[in-house]
């Protein structure tokens, strides 16, 4: 063991909005704690060939520290949060059963609290969900689900066709309120993890984000969008930010500087909304992003300093 010290027996969860700079400290900490590895909390980085725009970890990155739960399928296949969880648990214990530390880093928080919650994820209902989307009327359908629903309408923005389909489809479906799967999410049962959220001025967020979309654009997210195109965009997929604003400027609709203007002010809302949502949660220890690798000590120590 390094200096950082022995290792917590509570997990390490790195958390926070896009752009706040949790793969780095991931990296540092790894560098400084013996059997880390680290596993993606990130429901685009799943997807093969969509590695420039979700900034999926480098191979120079996974050949220094194991990485779990990325590039584990193909863009034009769906994949759920419940397959996802079902993975997590299988990588955490296969991890923990070979003496490894995990740390779990990314921000959707959604397939977060299914893998620390252990949440109970509705099953799938293809007919019903094929009818939803055969209707084009997202505001119609926000009111079916506010009549069937209306503590999971209040969770859901009316023009977020996705998650409302998905609300129709378990209410429909299974003949229970989404609301009503589990704790519910306004629900932060004690769990094993310690969650460390880094936090920047939403200033510097939001500058980070557009040099990040720049240094993309430079490394061929353009060409990788197109590459994608040729082989089609699963219903999830489709969604990933940056993705949607090329793809249109591919097609014609934009030019090149206003997709990238639109990807990223979309980005920018997006991490507002991450940090409404981890802010909701009061386990979650909130801490100044670190400037440098050595602050990351501090971080390790919090962890270890946590009860079991």
């Amino acid at each position: 063991m390094t200096a950082a010290g022995s290792r917590a027996e509570r997990p390490l969860v790195i958390l926070g909005p896009t752009a706040s700079g949790k793969s780095t400290v991931a990296m540092d900490i790894a560098r400084i704690v013996d059997g880390v590895e680290l596993v993606s909390i990130d429901s685009m980085q799943v997807y093969r060939g969509m590695d420039i725009g979700t900034a999926t970890p480098t191979l120079a990155e996974q050949q220094l520290v194991p990485h779990h739960l990325i590039n584990i399928v193909d863009a034009d296949s769906d994949f759920t949060v419940g397959e996802f969880q079902r993975l997590a648990r299988e990588v955490l214990t296969d991890i923990v059963g070979r003496g490894g530390v995990p740390i779990l880093v990314g921000g959707t928080g959604l397939y977060l609290r299914a893998v620390i919650d252990d949440l109970e994820i509705p099953a799938r209902f293809p007919n019903i969900r094929a009818e939803l989307e055969a209707d084009p009327d997202t505001d119609s359908l926000y009111s079916r689900l506010l009549d069937l629903d209306p503590v999971a309408a209040s969770r859901i923005e009316s023009n977020n066709r996705r998650r409302t389909i998905r609300a129709l489809e378990v209410c429909l479906g299974s003949g229970r309120p989404f609301s009503s799967f589990g704790p519910g999410m306004e629900a932060y049962p004690k769990n094993r993890f310690v969650q460390v959220a880094l936090h920047r001025p939403r200033d510097e967020v939001n500058e980070r984000i557009a040099n990040r979309y720049r240094k993309q654009i430079a490394d061929g997210f353009l060409d990788e969008v197109k590459a994608l195109s040729s082989t089609g965009f699963s219903s999830t997929a489709s969604h990933a930010l940056g993705y949607r604003e090329l793809l249109a400027h591919i097609q014609g609709d934009c030019t090149l500087d206003e997709a990238l203007e639109s990807a990223v002010n979309r980005t920018c809302r997006f991490a507002r909304r991450q940090e409404r949502w981890f802010r909701r949660d009061p386990r979650v220890n909130w801490v100044k992003a670190p400037a440098d690798g050595n602050d990351v000590t501090t971080i390790w120590d919090e962890v270890r300093r946590s009860p079991a």
